[in-house]
């Protein structure tokens, strides 16, 4: 893990697509500041500074039937604004301890509100959601994680890592190295979930982890849909190395539609987020 250093500026991108054969777009994405006393919602794109206040980036793949998985999705990011100014005092308190409870509060908070609307809705039995959000203070991005969409890390120096585990048993194969990455893709379990929001589970078991970043990092959230279209290899060469046509794309465009032209057989969401210096 480097060694934080103060940054004060943000770029980011965000961009969603129901694909070419789905029907509707059960993916969500967030991006939003806060500090203490007020919260606001960004932009698809945009930068900007640090100055007194926290970001938030989140992406969220609904399921269930009819149009259920939409709005599970959209109670999975719309619940995430509760909780920020809270934490936005814990940051600057230098409460790093507090971090992993209050992501954990906020994780079993949507969990037990799409719980309850399942209970109560014959529309919305069994609906459920991934979510992977990335928190970023100025020195620290914390995530909270849960389901098959990830958090992909790219460092200024070295390559890609995926910080989340996939929360099904294909995603434990691979973490055991029982199987690779080709083999993950075309297994025919590869979409079946053992951890989800909601989706009747009765208990949850909530990613939570820390990166210390510095300037030139970035950072991608993204559901299934866009690593059902490309490998890792690619991934990284889009955000970092685009041809001079697709450059002029910003990153979340270039991946959602490279995705979509590999795949597109289910929603595709990107977010990406990269640190810069306030000079630049």
């Amino acid at each position: 893990m480097p060694t934080p250093s103060p940054l004060h500026k943000l770029r980011w991108s965000g961009l969603t697509h129901r694909g070419r054969v789905r029907p509707n777009n059960e993916d969500s994405f967030l991006a939003l500041t806060f500090d203490g006393h007020e919260l606001r919602i960004l932009g698809k794109t945009g930068e900007a500074t640090q100055h007194h206040t926290d970001f938030v980036f989140a992406v969220s793949d609904g399921m269930g039937g009819a149009k259920s998985g939409e709005f599970a999705s959209r109670v999975a990011v719309d619940r995430i604004t509760a909780l920020m100014p809270k934490c936005f005092r814990m940051s600057a308190m230098g409460l790093a301890s507090g971090f992993s409870d209050v992501l954990q509060e906020l994780f079993t908070d949507i969990h037990q509100v799409m719980l309850r609307h399942g209970r109560s809705y014959e529309e919305c039995a069994g609906m459920g959601a991934t979510l992977s959000l990335c928190w970023f203070t100025p020195e620290w991005m914390y995530f909270g994680h849960l389901g098959d969409s990830r958090i992909y890390y790219l460092p200024k120096e070295g390559g890609l890592t995926q910080l989340t585990h996939d929360h099904s048993h294909v995603g434990w194969l691979r973490r055991q190295g029982k199987i690779n990455e080709r083999e993950a893709r075309s297994h025919p379990l590869r979409n079946v979930l053992n951890h989800a929001l909601g989706a009747g589970h009765q208990f949850i078991d909530t990613q939570v982890g820390a990166v210390g970043y510095q300037t030139g990092d970035r950072f991608l959230i993204c559901s299934d849909g866009l690593t059902d279209g490309l490998w890792d290899r690619a991934l990284q060469e889009l955000i970092r190395e685009p041809t001079p046509a697709l450059a002029v794309m910003d990153p979340a465009r270039r991946l959602v539609e490279a995705a979509l032209e590999a795949s597109g057989r289910d929603n595709i969401t990107a977010v990406v987020i990269e640190t810069a210096s306030a000079e630049a």
